[in-house]
């Protein structure tokens, strides 16, 4: 009995021993491949890459562009060596596609935030740096993820918006032009000189350090309102300059308009007995 169980073990060695000799060449073929699949989707990236830094991709878009080419390759460089091997392809890429279907499913909204991120940065309705207003929110764009947007508001609070509710609504952007216009709307009295109220006006648009002399500014009759005659002036300047010139233009205002005997009325109630 041991001398049989001593022979059945031999044989079994043996019988993998040459098996194990057949496959090697096969094993071999694999490992090989698997590092000369290595290279070549380090080469693929590096030279995807260097293309998209040309073409002046954003970085973040890069990096996630890069990654899911990474992805592919590698997942066709596995079921590559496991056809080598001689294992059921067919089976793997069942596996495969029912892990991302799950996966899908499982994240359908931060998938619509994830593609709404990437239209934002293919598109570029804005970049970092830009003053913006969506979603009810406006501020300075700090970062724009594949998932939210952070804007810091003026008071340097933070407002992360999903990138859906970003990119589906309407989005003001304040800086992507050069210059901007300035509109200020001011009251008068009825009583009040329109065309004097509007010679103080175009001068101190005249006198303001950060204007552009071209366009002109202008001064027009708004509205007739209840107990004003509301006039706006309107001159451009530099977009990075807007907030200072309105709140100058403002200041300045008041104080030429107290000058000149101009009134700025207020709401009033008059009681008749």
């Amino acid at each position: 009995m041991n001398d049989f169980s001593t022979a059945d073990f031999e044989g079994l060695i043996k019988e993998w021993i040459t098996g194990l000799i057949k496959f090697a060449p096969t094993l071999l073929w694999a490992i090989a491949l698997y590092f000369i699949g290595r290279y070549i989707i380090r080469f693929i990236a590096k030279l995807l890459k260097g293309l998209m830094v040309r073409r002046g991709v954003d970085v973040a878009l890069q990096g996630f562009l890069l990654q899911v080419v990474r992805w592919i390759l590698y997942i066709a460089l596995f079921l590559t060596i496991v056809q080598v091997i001689g294992l059921p392809a067919t089976q793997f890429i069942a596996i495969i596609t029912s892990g991302f279907v799950a996966v899908g499913l499982a994240l359908q909204g931060s998938l619509s935030n994830f593609a709404s991120g990437i239209m934002i940065l293919i598109f570029k309705p804005f970049r970092v740096g830009d003053t913006i207003e969506g979603n009810g929110e406006k501020g300075t764009v700090k970062n724009i993820g594949l998932f939210a947007t952070t804007l810091n508001k003026a008071n340097n609070e933070q407002a992360i918006i999903p990138n859906t509710q970003l990119f589906s609504n309407s989005i003001i952007n304040y800086s992507r032009e050069e210059k901007r216009r300035v509109y200020v709307l001011v009251g008068i009295g009825y009583s009040s000189d329109i065309q004097k109220a509007r010679e103080v006006l175009l001068q101190i648009a005249k006198e303001e350090p950060k204007a552009l002399p071209d366009p002109e500014p202008v001064v027009y009759v708004e509205e007739l309102a209840d107990s004003s005659v509301n006039l706006s002036l309107r001159y451009w300047c530099l977009t990075s300059e807007h907030a200072g010139c309105i709140f100058r233009t403002l200041e300045t205002i008041k104080n030429r308009f107290d000058e000149a005997g101009i009134e700025i009325p207020f709401p009033q109630v008059q009681v008749h007995q």
